[in-house]
């Protein structure tokens, strides 16, 4: 059975005239007749009783209507609901974030929201590793996130920009007015650092064990905007990537010198899987949002 078969039987029913219904359907009159002839044989049954001058419906015709009319019906809302989708008029749009991409999200999803206010956005803030994990259980759409050294062969990366591991300090402060520094120019001042097992902590780890120094760690927290107030309201230092403090000119971050600080900020969604209209006009926010702030 198919829904062109009972859209045709439904207008036979309404106009009881084989050749009014074809003229309607803009179809010709035995293309009617035989796909009416069709559904009977599908079905079984007769459908309308007809002669030469009286078209009417059967038993049977008069209990498929019903039925007929939910199904099409359910057929077109279905379209017009991928349409919407499509069009961005409804839909939900399942984003994962790691806590160095939160400013860099808020200002996107803010002007996302303005541009699609029927499109429901919902954000988790995770470790990048357990986001990852998350999208290859198509619990979520998408991820924003730093480029992990190993990831799974199942996610797709778009790498978005180039970012580098930098020392957050306040404009005034006595190192803002330097292009590098290297560990062994921090290593007396105070930290308050993002807590380990996060992106930016993760590199600097690795930093820090390769050049055998260690940092005078105060306080570790999993959120970046504690952190950058902290720096504020202290004389404490921090440790994130550059892109992080893009859009606060009270704060610089002064890149560590190395190739091993460099960062790829990436849009992380599954291979071979239908990605959202929602999605790409995410992205393509992103990459605006990216060129305007010369990231």
């Amino acid at each position: 059975m198919e829904l062109r078969q009972l859209r045709f039987f439904l207008k036979v029913s309404e106009t009881l005239n084989f050749s009014e219904a074809s003229k309607q359907l803009y179809i010709t009159q035995s293309t009617l007749t035989q796909t009416i002839k069709q559904l009977e044989t599908e079905l079984g049954v007769v459908l309308f009783d007809r002669n030469s001058h009286e078209v009417h419906l059967t038993e049977a015709g008069k209990e498929l209507v019903d039925y007929a009319n939910r199904t099409v019906t359910a057929a077109n809302d279905c379209m017009a609901r991928m349409t919407d989708l499509t069009q961005m008029k409804c839909g939900t749009l399942r984003i994962g974030v790691t806590h160095s991409f939160s400013l860099m999200t808020a200002e996107v999803v803010t002007e996302f929201c303005r541009l699609y206010p029927n499109t429901h956005i919902d954000i988790t803030y995770l470790r990048m590793e357990e986001l990852i994990d998350k999208l290859c259980r198509h619990e979520l759409d998408v991820v924003l996130s730093y480029k992990p050294t190993h990831i799974s062969k199942k996610v797709e990366s778009v790498e978005l920009f180039k970012d580098q591991l930098g020392v957050v300090v306040p404009q005034d402060h006595e190192l803002a007015s330097r292009p590098s520094l290297t560990l062994a120019d921090i290593a007396n001042y105070s930290f308050a650092l993002p807590a380990k097992g996060l992106q930016a902590r993760n590199v600097l780890e690795r930093l820090l064990v390769a050049h055998n120094i260690t940092l005078n760690t105060r306080v570790e927290l999993n959120i970046a905007t504690p952190l950058l107030r902290l720096v504020r309201k202290s004389k404490m230092l921090t440790v994130l990537s550059c892109s992080a403090v893009a859009t606060t000119p009270d704060l610089c971050a002064i890149p560590l010198e190395g190739e091993e600080s460099s960062m790829v900020g990436c849009f992380h969604t599954l291979k071979g899987v239908y990605r959202k209209h929602a999605a790409d006009e995410m992205l393509r926010l992103l990459k605006e949002y990216i060129a305007f702030y010369k990231m």
